[in-house]
């Protein structure tokens, strides 16, 4: 995925400016954290912040080769914060604990297209199984680098592609690469290539993926989604595989891993039912890039993924839609997961739980259409880390310009 979602590959193309599209979102974002440890450095975090968002994402100039550009330009500003309550990755934060006023930046990716073949290079947001940015704070994650994806066979998607740096979800600036295990260990490149075919009427999709973070680590990736409907009940199953080993000098010593999930759902009218089985094997956890999103996991949450080496975890959930009782736009969101059988660097059979609760509703007409107000709230308690309770206010309007 690009600066936004890539346009449809057999679509006759009108024009360069005739087919661009240009938004911006605004998002005013409220964090608070409640550290519950007695010996904790601070009592809590607590932020207040202003977001705004431009895309412009251009057609392709018409011929059998097309080309386009798509822009992104982004701006932070602070409402509140101060020294003890900085931290929230809402603001970059100065050596002397402050956060920035303000921060922001700005890209561009050149596009060519041929067919119904893609190549992209500049900044880009990458949301493929091994590599999804991170959007969950006031400005989004994006990566440098150059992708390539082909959808020349229906339904065959062919990607593959190499990213050089990053800027960090709270940064105006770009930087090397590294692995959550180890962040500060650094890498200058990250290769992917993959492929999912999608068959059976669109019900059934299968994936086999693989990626290098240069130096520190290899990790292949296989998966399985399936859907299938029974009268009123709608089934869905998310199967899913990670081999994941060292690379080349392997700079953060030795890596492996095995992590096998199962996310299954169940759906009846506004209700909807999961359940989520996660299992880590071998010396190391699960791998993936520094700042980028583990939501490719069963049991992905709002603060952790229960990826720790040897964890083993599970996950209840419960959506509803209250749009079945006529309120459209109104939804609800709760969850538990569990984890246990951990291994860290405070010991073995470490053990954590997680409890989400989600509220969040989107304006359907008048001028405000589309404005959304999301309140959520998730509790942590671990034996290897921090405890805590956690609050999150975030209004989004996005404007199609």
């Amino acid at each position: 995925m690009a600066l936004a979602l890539i346009p449809c590959a057999n679509a006759e193309s009108e024009g360069f400016f005739e087919d661009s599209k240009t938004s911006l979102m605004l998002r005013n974002y409220y964090f608070n954290r409640d550290f519950r440890d007695p010996g904790a450095s601070k009592s809590k975090v607590e932020e207040w912040a202003q977001g705004a968002i431009l895309k412009f994402n251009s057609g392709y100039t018409p011929g059998t080769l097309g080309f386009g550009l798509d822009g992104i330009a982004m701006l932070g500003i602070k409402l509140d914060s101060g020294p003890q309550r900085s931290g929230s990755e809402l603001l970059p934060v100065h050596d002397d604990g402050r956060s920035a006023d303000n921060y922001g930046r700005a890209g561009v990716a050149a596009k060519m297209r041929l067919s119904a073949t893609e190549l992209l290079h500049g900044e880009l947001m990458p949301d493929i199984p091994l590599l999804r940015y991170d959007d969950g704070r006031l400005l989004p994650q994006t990566f440098r680098g150059t992708q390539l994806v082909s959808r020349e066979l229906p339904g065959l998607n062919l990607q593959a592609g190499r990213y050089t740096a990053v800027s960090l979800r709270n940064s105006s600036d770009m930087q090397d690469l590294s692995a959550w295990a180890a962040p500060a260990v650094t890498s200058n490149s990250f290769k992917y290539a993959g492929a999912d075919y999608r068959f059976n009427d669109q019900q059934t999709q299968i994936g086999a993926w693989h990626s290098q973070l240069e130096d520190i680590y290899q990790q292949s990736y296989l998966n399985l989604l399936h859907k299938q409907t029974f009268g009123d009940w709608a089934l869905a199953a998310n199967l899913g595989y990670f081999i994941d080993k060292e690379d080349g000098s392997a700079r953060i010593g030795n890596v492996q891993s095995h992590t096998a999930y199962g996310l299954f759902s169940a759906r009846l009218g506004g209700h909807t039912l999961y359940l989520g089985l996660q299992k880590v094997s071998g010396d190391t956890g699960w791998m993936s890039v520094y700042g980028s999103s583990g939501r490719t996991l069963g049991n992905d949450m709002f603060n952790g993924n229960f990826s720790n080496a040897d964890e083993r975890s599970w996950q209840a959930r419960y959506d509803y839609d209250f749009a079945t009782i006529g309120i459209p736009g109104l939804l609800l969101m709760t969850r538990y997961g569990h984890g246990d059988n951990a291994t860290t660097k405070v010991g073995s059979n470490g053990k954590e739980w997680e409890r989400d609760t989600e509220v969040s509703y989107t304006l359907q007409s008048g001028p405000l259409k589309n404005l959304s107000v999301r309140v959520n709230n998730a509790t942590n308690r671990r034996s290897f880390n921090s405890d805590l309770d956690q609050t999150r206010v975030i209004i989004s309007y996005p404007l199609s310009l």
